[in-house]
């Protein structure tokens, strides 16, 4: 199927470009865009949740948008807000990027080549490389990198980027299998300064390619033969503008430069009646922190979204390749760096696919067997920052289960060392190719409006219960279960030992059985965040400290790490939020989940990394008065090559 950009007809759809062009043209008419203004990042300010309920299709309604605008010859930087419907600026705030604790807007796609321009005129720079036996550097590749944060006087008040090298031997040649080891710069992108030059060591370059064309890689397999993946009646959704419906599932698809892929007002019918489940769903942060201490990696601490900004960098989706079977594709819109519209074609995937089996049961006295197999609606997309690339999918199941896989898959980052060389922060996965262990932490946020808008979040774990006048036999165990009466009592931790699940309860829908709806977060917990408690990182992130966080809403709390991670000194977000202490029971609550992998590399993961995956699910619990899907058609009775009722040919 094409891919769809719509006009606006709802509060929650995507900013279009022709909304991005205006809030640009606002901002010049108002005076504030001259030559050095860029725009780091433009997002839909949505409007508050009343009027979005409220709204019928052809009523007007507000829009507004929020923009940051960095001047590159000062490196002043404010936020705007703009009213799309009036055509003025509604609000200007300047950012003090002087001041403790700091903070920086997201970098421009322009600042990585501004930095790799000033790096490699360096004298210092060069030099070292001739060092090295490198005279031609006109295929050395300088990567820009996010500095992280470590209260050095030289970089205060200051727009700074952390630059690496890495070489390549043709044009097409993968640079991040010939890292240049210990040669380090640090550059204000505003003054144009290499601030610093490190240059230590003489560890050779690695040599060995880590190319995976197929030029590179030789003739492919030819022993898997082909499996198609046919629909000859067509999907079983279907899409109005932004909105999605398939079969009890109905939500909103969104997309914004920071987070990517948003849902929106997810509802689930049974029965004929149509509940809430989530108001907006997204994973808007991320941290991918490297546990080696060496001076050339114990910074790396990437937040890919509020620094790099994972919707700007997603991908175009290719048709047999990122997605398989019959598609629907959306296109994302976002701001360039000059605060035009961009337009990313194609940049979220729909799709159904086969599932296995859903639910099956063979009678033991008659022989009878029932087997219903299972689909799912998938919702994806994919974004690449440097040498790691991403991809979020969400599930729709028709039991009434939400899952989200992350995957991680790309070229893990690299430093070199002697061949042979043993080091208890990285493994060798190649010749003199060092992969430090690392983190990715992945913080879902989940907008629960389960049932209606009053929710109660419950912690639940299984207990064996003690030898006694209730457990004669030592056989017996039962589930425990904790109300989070406020934020202070919900920065939990998973416990696999107990089978940990947190339930949210609706305070106003009850099934037949006159218990509350609710739905399960089931999470599938990794390691949180493994640096040390006085670490900068861990100021930074305090959010993947722990797997979950429940907030009472708030609609500017967006970003677990807050607004501004890059170059912060830390403390904002989740931890500056939850100090309030603000009660939980019978209220609009948001759940934040931290999931993810800790990455120990293996010679496996190169030259490219087979995907990684992590994720959660949201279940029903007692939200359905019954199995939802006990009405799905038997597979047999649909098949067009036998007879019906009595397929054999796997179809």
């Amino acid at each position: 199927m094409t891919a769809t950009q719509q006009a606006v007809r709802h509060p929650l759809d995507p900013l279009t470009g022709a909304e991005i062009a205006r809030v640009r043209a606002v901002l010049a008419e108002a005076g504030r865009v001259g030559d050095s203004i860029r725009f780091p990042c433009v997002l839909l300010l949505e409007p508050p949740k009343d009027e979005v309920r409220a709204h019928r299709a052809g009523a007007p309604f507000s829009r507004r948008a929020q923009a940051v605008l960095l001047d590159t010859a000062t490196g002043a930087a404010a936020e705007a807000v703009v009213d799309l419907v009036a055509g003025a600026v509604a609000s200007w705030h300047d950012l003090d990027t002087a001041t403790h604790p700091y903070g920086q807007p997201a970098v421009l796609l322009a600042e990585y080549d501004r930095c790799a321009d000033l790096v490699r005129a360096d004298p210092r720079w060069q030099a070292a490389m001739r060092r090295r036996g490198v005279e031609d550097w006109s295929l050395a590749f300088v990567a820009p990198l996010s500095p992280g944060f470590f209260d050095d006087p030289a970089e205060r008040d200051r727009r700074v980027l952390r630059a690496l090298t890495f070489l390549r031997h043709h044009e097409e040649d993968s640079p991040w299998a010939h890292p240049v080891e210990g040669l380090i710069a640090d550059v204000d992108l505003i003054s144009g300064a290499v601030l610093r030059l490190e240059d230590s060591g003489d560890v050779p370059i690695p040599a060995e390619h880590g190319n995976v064309d197929a030029a590179a890689v030789g003739p492919a397999r030819g022993t898997l033969r082909p499996i198609e993946i046919t629909q000859p009646d067509g999907v079983s959704f279907r899409v109005d503008g932004t909105e999605v419906a398939w079969e009890n599932w109905r939500f909103r698809v969104g997309f914004n430069a920071r987070e990517g892929l948003t849902l929106h007002q997810i509802s689930f019918t049974e029965a004929g009646e149509e509940r809430p489940v989530v108001y907006r769903a997204s994973a808007p942060e991320m941290v991918v922190p490297y546990g080696d201490p060496t001076p050339w990696r114990h910074w790396i601490s990437y937040f890919d979204a509020g620094e790099y900004l994972l919707g700007k960098n997603a991908n175009s989706l290719r048709l047999g390749c990122d997605c398989l079977g019959v598609i629907h594709y959306f296109d994302g819109v976002v701001a360039d760096d000059n605060g035009d519209p961009l337009t990313i074609p194609q940049v979220v995937c729909l799709h159904e696919e086969d599932h296995g089996v859903l639910w099956k049961h063979t009678n033991i006295l008659t022989g009878a067997s029932e087997v219903r197999r299972s689909r799912r609606l998938v919702v994806s997309f994919f974004t690449t920052i440097g040498n790691y690339d991403y991809g979020f999918f969400w599930y729709f199941y028709l039991d009434g289960t939400i899952e989200l896989e992350a995957k991680a898959t790309g070229v893990v980052f690299c430093g070199a060392a002697e061949p042979g060389t043993d080091s208890p922060h990285a493994a060798e996965i190649a010749p003199g190719l060092l992969a430090p262990v690392h983190q990715h932490l992945f913080c879902a946020r989940l907008d629960m409006e389960v049932g209606g808008v009053r929710n109660t979040v419950e912690e639940v774990d299984l207990v064996g219960l003690p030898i006694g006048a209730d457990n004669p036999h030592g056989n017996a165990f039962t589930s425990k279960t904790t109300v989070l009466r406020r934020e202070s009592e919900a920065a939990r931790l998973a416990d696999p030992s107990a089978a940990r699940t947190w339930l949210v309860r609706s305070t106003d829908s009850r099934n037949r059985l006159g218990r509350r709806r609710a739905y399960q977060l089931v999470p599938r917990p990794g390691p949180t965040l493994l640096a040390q408690p006085e670490a900068t990182v861990t100021a930074r992130a305090r959010f993947a400290t722990r797997h979950l966080w429940v907030t009472r809403y708030d609609e500017w709390e967006r970003f677990p790490a807050g607004d501004y991670p890059n170059q912060h000194a830390g403390g904002a977000g989740l931890p500056a939020w939850t100090a309030a202490d603000r009660d939980l029971v019978d209220t609009d609550v948001v759940l934040w989940h931290v999931f993810g992998p800790t990455h120990l590399p293996r010679p496996e993961d190169w030259p490219v990394m087979p995907v990684d995956y992590s994720g959660f699910l949201l279940r029903p619990v007692g939200f359905c008065d019954r199995n939802p899907a006990l009405d799905l058609p038997d597979g047999t009775a649909s098949c067009r090559h036998c007879p019906p009722g009595d397929c054999h040919c796997a179809h």
